[in-house]
């Protein structure tokens, strides 16, 4: 039986639901800059490089003023999404008591990142922290630089993300990966074909399982 020691958590979609806070942030700073309409999909399909990196490739003459006028709105309309997940608080809470290490890595980028962790009351639990990077995805890089910095065993420690990209890169740096599928915007039929180490539907449920293994 695996023993845990150490977790790294994704945010969006993991820690809360701020994918729609995403898209309408990116929606109210870019469609003026464009000067049309953007598309959900089209918004979604530039993700992987941070916040920076999805408006560097739909505005790139705007950049600067598109990413001022992004963490604007982000912060902005951030009351849509005032909370994390039901049951987050007290289950990093419960793993901090229990003397669990933790860390965030996450694809935003560091700003977004610093309004949403202050929103939801969460930044005492992350003094580690890799974020992501506007030249494209880094998660891989981004959870090996955490390992090193917590000085993890690789065999203690699990990765808990949403998305299809969060198992990938779990795997590419060779820790294990607990899919969270507890989101509205998370489906788990894109997550069951990559093999999952675990698959978990509610917070609940994660914080009663790794109970066992810490």
């Amino acid at each position: 039986m695996i023993k845990i020691n150490t977790v790294i958590f994704d945010l969006d979609g993991t820690l809360a639901d701020t994918l729609p806070l995403c898209i309408a942030a990116f929606k109210k700073s870019i469609e003026p800059l464009l000067g049309k309409t953007i598309s959900e999909r089209e918004i979604i399909a530039t993700f992987g490089p941070s916040e920076e990196g999805t408006i560097r490739q739909l505005v790139p003459e705007h950049e600067e003023e598109g990413v001022k006028s992004y963490l604007k709105y982000y912060a902005a309309l951030h009351h849509t999404c005032p909370q994390p997940f039901d049951g987050i608080k007290e289950l990093l809470q419960f793993l901090e008591d229990k003397g669990v290490k933790l860390a965030m890595v996450t694809g935003k980028g560091v700003h977004s990142t610093d309004i949403s962790l202050q929103q939801f009351g969460l930044t005492e639990y992350f003094t580690i922290l890799e974020t992501g990077k506007p030249e494209g995805p880094d998660k891989v890089n981004g959870i090996k630089r955490a390992l090193k910095r917590l000085n993890a065993d690789v065999n203690q420690c699990i990765y808990v993300g949403d998305a299809p990209s969060d198992i990938v890169a779990a795997k590419a740096a060779g820790i294990s990966i607990a899919a969270a599928a507890w989101a509205k915007t998370t489906d788990d039929k894109e997550l069951l074909p990559l093999h999952p180490d675990w698959i978990f539907y509610t917070v609940e449920e994660f914080k009663n399982w790794i109970a066992d293994l810490i």
